[in-house]
């Protein structure tokens, strides 16, 4: 060997069974200080273990009760609830029952007045008379008529007639006339028109009228036998 050789170091070889438990130990006390670094935080931010099973079983207890304050809650706001739709749904048929009672009373007043109308009949002038005629538009060609019809004095036999109206009305800027019963139809309608009473008959019904007129006046009349008894009139 020269002088200028390179230097040689001896190093002193480990087995690999050596080296793997070192490394064993080496990882197991990282591991050891790691879990004593986190249990150290978690006692400095007061999250100890203990404390926090324990905190643990209070949230529980407290979910719970929470849980059943909201049920209770819960169900007194459905019972609420329900208890406001039933005052409603009253309220609903309180309004219905005031409008048929308002209906109802409008009706009894026009019963009254007929009633009244009726009370001069065992006084009243012999003879068949035409007490009352009412007429108005329920739509624009439709004519709601109620007639009272009565027979004066002690009224011992029936009378038998019919019941015969002239709706004059205007159309086309013309005057014209129509009659009910009308003589194409009379067959189908004529039983409507028919009286037979001792004291006093009420008719009503609707009539049809063209499309467009419009109506100025109905008369009414009563024929026995083709002649006329009584007639009376009244203006829209």
């Amino acid at each position: 060997m020269s002088v200028a050789a390179p230097r040689m170091s001896i190093k002193s070889h480990l087995p690999w069974p050596l080296k793997l438990v070192v490394l064993v130990l080496v990882l197991g006390c990282a591991g050891a200080m790691a879990m004593w670094v986190y249990d150290l935080g978690r006692s400095f931010a007061g999250l100890s273990t203990g404390m926090s099973r324990a905190e643990e079983a209070d949230l529980r207890e407290k979910i719970v009760s929470l849980g059943s304050e909201r049920d209770h809650y819960q169900s007194t706001a459905n019972a609420a609830e329900s208890r406001i739709n039933m005052e409603k749904s009253a309220q609903a048929q309180l309004a219905l029952q005031a409008k048929a009672l308002e209906t109802e009373n409008a009706k009894l007043k026009e019963d009254l007045a007929f009633f009244e109308k009726l009370l001069p009949t065992s006084t009243g002038a012999q003879g068949v008379s035409i007490r009352s005629v009412q007429a108005e538009l329920v739509a624009p060609n439709q004519l709601h008529y109620r007639i009272l019809v009565m027979q004066g004095g002690k009224g011992t036999q029936d009378f038998n007639g019919n019941l015969q109206l002239t709706v004059t009305l205007l159309q086309g800027g013309k005057s014209a006339m129509m009659i009910f019963p009308d003589a194409k139809t009379a067959p189908v309608d004529a039983d409507k028109y028919k009286l037979s009473f001792k004291h006093y008959q009420r008719m009503e019904g609707t009539l049809t009228l063209p499309e467009g007129a419009v109506t100025k006046a109905v008369q009414a009349r009563i024929l026995e036998r083709g002649q006329v008894r009584a007639q009376q009139s009244t203006n829209l």
